[in-house]
């Protein structure tokens, strides 16, 4: 598998972990929040949609929830940080690379 198809699959893991987080903060039932999160991850896969930031800060703007970019960045690079774990066993030395950067982001 290319390494453009491995970080296109972990950001796909990232956007859904945190659609469901973002989903939580907005109060959605489970099945919505099921819906919520697997459109973030899909936008992964899509050009067009892949600003996850300013998606959640418009619902997040729409909704009333007070939460800083930098709050929903802190939370996008732990997010990315969990994707990279759950796929460590199958992960090669770029991805543990981008996992080490995100981390230094984190500090």
């Amino acid at each position: 598998m290319s390494n453009l198809r491995i970080d296109t699959m972990r950001m796909a893991r990232r956007n859904k972990l945190v659609g469901m987080w973002a989903a939580k903060k907005l109060n959605l039932i489970e099945s919505d929040t099921k819906t919520y999160s697997d459109d973030l991850a899909k936008a992964a896969f899509d050009v067009n949609q892949n600003d996850i930031l300013a998606k959640i800060r418009s619902d997040f703007d729409a909704a009333g929830i007070v939460q800083s970019d930098e709050e929903i960045l802190a939370m996008m690079n732990q997010c990315w940080l969990n994707a990279g774990n759950q796929s460590a066993q199958s992960s090669d030395t770029s991805d543990g690379a981008l996992v080490q950067i995100a981390r230094n982001l984190m500090r």
